[in-house]
């Protein structure tokens, strides 16, 4: 049997979110080699999953942006370093080798480390299932959209009431043949603008309304209708390319939990380094706890970069923890 691919580094960053995304470029800055590992399919954590069209508002010097391209300006910041991403597998058992960590991932890729920093965000995020169509999975149903061109000129069904829902009604309803937005509830939870201008547009709303069924070639993972089911036991069929189940994600700190991390409810307890209690492993962002935490994209940018300042010098005794300024030298 050939052993498991093996991969070397300075830095593994567990998390490929925002704060890891700005983490692999402050690694980079700091002269360290980077690989990133996240169990979602694409970089951007949670923004991707979940608000790619909504506006952040609260970065500074940004005014607003939406998440989308916010995700693809770290992603370009980060680029200037050349670090390895490993998307879609998640890091599964943390062991030691002389005081260095080594992760396995679950895949079997062993991933050698001089150091690991993790910002998982609030942990592993598993999608709400649709309770029906789950064999369509990969397929015709999926949980988040990596990329709305897939949708142009079909026929989508999205489920859902929160922001994620509304904001892919409003994305693709420029490019899809039809939009369905089906929500279980007569109210919607997601921000009222977007919703107005769902509304204002082309997509058909079915409220107090299920998925019941989805019909097809289930072999070749050609989707045709969708079965839709009011409250007062009436079926509706519409015609269905796509299904999105846009139901949100129940977040767990997985594997993570077992590696002997210091813990306190969901959170990884850190020092004021950003350390945690395990040798040459490190935290930042949403995943941390210590007292007086704020859990903002802006204060794990800053726990990210404190962090990496310090591994550098836990690699490299002779530099110094202050690494000047991005433009010394212009």
């Amino acid at each position: 049997m050939a052993a498991p691919p093996s991969i070397s580094t300075d830095v593994l960053i567990v998390g490929a979110g925002p704060t890891g995304l700005y983490g692999a470029y402050y690694a980079g800055f700091r002269g360290l080699s980077t690989v990133v590992v996240d169990v979602l399919p694409a970089l951007g954590g949670q923004v991707t999953a979940l608000y790619p069209e909504k506006e952040i508002r609260d970065v500074a010097a940004i005014p607003a942006i939406r998440g989308r391209d916010f995700v693809s300006a770290l992603e370009a910041q980060a680029a200037a370093f050349d670090p390895t991403y490993l998307l879609g597998r998640q890091a599964v058992r943390l062991t030691h080798s002389d005081g260095e960590p080594v992760v396995t991932l679950d895949d079997g890729t062993v991933v050698r480390a001089r150091a690991v920093v993790l910002t998982a965000g609030i942990g592993t995020p598993t999608p709400r299932p649709l309770p029906c169509g789950d064999e369509w999975a990969g397929t015709a149903l999926s949980y988040f959209v990596v990329d709305p061109a897939v949708h142009t000129d079909r026929d989508v069904v999205i489920v859902g009431g929160g922001d994620s829902a509304l904001d892919w009604a409003d994305a693709l309803g420029s490019i899809a043949r039809s939009v369905t937005l089906v929500h279980r509830r007569a109210a919607f939870r997601g921000h009222a603008a977007t919703l107005a201008r769902v509304r204002a547009g082309s997509t058909s709303i079915h409220v107090d309304t299920e998925v019941v069924r989805l019909d097809g070639d289930l072999e070749s993972g050609t989707l045709a209708k969708v079965t839709l089911r009011g409250r007062n036991g009436d079926e509706t069929v519409v015609a269905a390319d796509h299904v999105i189940a846009a139901l949100g994600f129940i977040s767990d700190l997985g594997p993570l939990r077992d590696w002997g991390l210091e813990l306190k409810g969901r959170s990884v307890t850190v020092d004021r380094s950003m350390r945690t209690n395990l040798p040459r492993v490190y935290a930042a962002g949403d995943l941390t706890g210590y007292d007086g935490k704020v859990k903002l994209m802006s204060v794990g940018f800053g726990e990210v970069a404190t962090a990496m300042n310090h591994v550098a010098v836990d690699l490299d005794p002779d530099l110094t923890l202050f690494p000047g300024h991005s433009t010394d030298g212009v």
